[in-house]
């Protein structure tokens, strides 16, 4: 269970940032697009953002982090 909510925070600490610097950089352009577009466009680019270059760097940063930790 524990490793579970460990996983969604570091969901989280990718995809909320994420989310929020793309709508800033890219909401005017798709404002005009339907929702379902929007959506599209939002997962194509973020989807392979998650998987291939945040997950990855969260994961690392909290290995560092815990190797850290121990005495």
């Amino acid at each position: 269970m524990k490793s579970k909510v460990i996983q969604a925070i570091k969901i989280w600490v990718v995809i909320y940032p994420s989310i929020t610097l793309f709508n800033i950089l890219a909401g005017s352009y798709l404002s005009s697009l339907p929702l379902v577009q929007k959506t599209l466009v939002l997962t194509l680019v973020l989807v392979p953002w998650m998987v291939f270059v945040g997950l990855p760097f969260i994961n690392k940063l909290h290995q560092k982090m815990s190797k850290n930790e121990k005495p």
